[in-house]
């Protein structure tokens, strides 16, 4: 993947997450639109699992895949205890 396949794969991401935050959701998207993919995924990741979100086995495994392109294999260890069904 490239810049703008991580950036929009962060942004789908989000947009199919359960987060109902609008202040979580805009930071992802502010960090996303200044570069700072990493900063935004771990956003996003870490909101899932502090707030116990539940989230689809098709959402965990693109959040798998962006870790993969990012390096960031910390922001998605523990996501697997949410994946509902």
């Amino acid at each position: 993947m490239d810049f703008r396949q991580v950036q929009a794969g962060i942004l789908a991401a989000l947009a199919d997450s359960p987060i109902a935050s609008p202040s979580v959701a805009q930071d992802v998207k502010e960090s996303v639109r200044v570069g700072e993919l990493a900063l935004a995924f771990d956003t996003l990741c870490s909101w899932l699992y502090e707030d116990s979100l539940p989230i689809s086995r098709l959402l965990f495994e693109r959040l798998v895949s962006l870790s993969v392109e990012l390096e960031e294999p910390r922001a998605v260890e523990k996501l697997h205890e949410l994946v509902t069904g």
